[in-house]
């Protein structure tokens, strides 16, 4: 999970893969629920929720679309099927429509 200041990331907030599954992730609760408290408490926002895709194009596939229960967040997919060439890309989904965002790296 990805804190934000504006539209600015400001901390990264790594969480274990409780499906403990290389085809789909999902948060515990308990360290969902730590984890915004603690962007919450620092006064920031949840503006990003990042996962990779191991075997397949970083695009929404219909389980990041069920699951997308944050339509002020964008969704960032670290595409990894090809780890020589790893790539990343970021969309809004809301109401269950897919739209790519725009992500720019700075440093």
């Amino acid at each position: 999970m990805i804190a934000t200041v504006g539209d600015r990331a400001v901390a990264v907030h790594r969480a274990a893969n409780a499906a403990a599954s290389p085809l789909r992730y999902e948060i515990d609760g308990m360290e969902q629920y730590r984890i915004q408290t603690a962007i919450e408490d620092a006064g920031q926002a949840l503006g990003a929720i990042y996962h990779s895709h191991t075997r397949s194009a970083p695009y929404p596939s219909q389980t990041d679309v069920n699951l997308a229960f944050y339509p002020d967040s964008v969704y960032v997919i670290v595409g990894v099927a090809q780890p020589e060439a790893p790539e990343v890309r970021a969309y809004r989904i809301v109401d269950g429509e897919i739209s790519e965002a725009a992500l720019e790296i700075e440093g």
